[in-house]
């Protein structure tokens, strides 16, 4: 399955001015980097794959419409993976876009 190109579009609108950004497909998905880091990944899976850091993910866990990524049947410790569900408005989607942007400027 392919991304879905609508919320890819709502992605790019999103990002726009957030600092230099790059569209890269990868793991059949369409990756959203913000100064040489992925800030939000359209998945082919559906919904969107979100950085957060290993501090924040558990608590965001508990959100609804919100899992584990897994990728290579490993989960992540620090990425989410959104559903569509949880992305229908322009504000859910800005708000994951955010965090996704937080972490890409988080001082590692």
């Amino acid at each position: 399955m392919a991304y879905d190109e609508e919320l890819a579009g709502r992605v790019r609108d999103a990002v726009q001015g957030a600092g230099l950004v790059e569209e890269k497909r990868m793991f059949g998905g369409l990756s959203f980097m913000v100064d040489g880091r992925i800030a939000v990944a359209a998945s082919s899976l559906g919904g969107l794959l979100v950085p957060v850091g290993t501090e924040r993910r558990d608590a965001l866990l508990a959100e609804p419409h919100v899992e584990p990524m897994v990728m290579g049947g490993r989960e992540s410790r620090s990425w989410v993976h959104v559903l569509d569900a949880g992305l229908r408005t322009e504000e859910q989607l800005r708000t994951w876009v955010g965090r996704g942007l937080a972490a890409v400027h988080q001082v590692d």
